[in-house]
């Protein structure tokens, strides 16, 4: 593998990067934007960085205004870094992929926190520019979809402990899935 994935330092630098610049309209941390990036790279096409990084903060000039040249170059560096590393697994080590989601601790238990990631994946989605889905995709997105849409928060809401727990092992397997599903769809790269 390149350069391997972040140190838990340059994550908690992005994430306070992310949140410090958030808006409405932003992804928030960096488990969101690992969902985005994931939705991205596992899609129908080929996304650029000016598009990867106006869905980071919600729409064509919607960038932050930067502390300094250093925080703009530091940040751009680690993301292309994690675009890598998640690109890198899902291409030729898909068994090594592990979705970052979020962790939260209460009274000593920990618990796993997958919404934002969902929330950042399904916000990949829409830059897949692919209407309707087809319904293979729509079935196998249901797991993430259930915890990154909002109008899904009753379903999710009405689950039992158990049957909330099996949406959240469901995650994992259907991003790779759904990259599967559009790299059989791809045409073959002609040399």
């Amino acid at each position: 593998m390149n350069q391997g994935p972040l140190t838990e330092e340059e994550i908690e630098w992005l994430d306070d990067v992310l949140l410090k610049h958030a808006t409405e309209r932003s992804i928030m941390d960096v488990a969101e934007m690992d969902g985005l990036l994931t939705a991205i790279l596992s899609g129908p096409k080929e996304v650029g960085p000016e598009a990867t990084f106006a869905a980071f903060w919600g729409g064509e000039g919607d960038q932050p205004l930067w502390d300094s040249e250093e925080e703009l170059k530091t940040f751009v560096a680690l993301t292309f870094r994690h675009i890598h590393d998640i690109a890198e697994r899902l291409s030729s080590y898909p068994e090594q992929y592990e979705p970052l989601f979020g962790v939260s601790v209460v009274e000593e238990q920990e618990f796993t926190i997958v919404e934002e990631w969902c929330f950042g994946y399904m916000r990949g989605v829409m830059l897949w520019e692919v209407t309707p889905l087809p319904e293979e995709l729509v079935a196998e997105l249901e797991p993430i979809a259930l915890h990154g849409l909002e109008e899904k928060f009753t379903d999710l809401e009405s689950l039992s402990h158990e049957a909330f727990v099996e949406s959240i092992e469901k995650i994992k397997p259907a991003a790779l899935n759904i990259l599967a599903y559009w790299q059989n769809r791809q045409p073959a790269a002609v040399h």
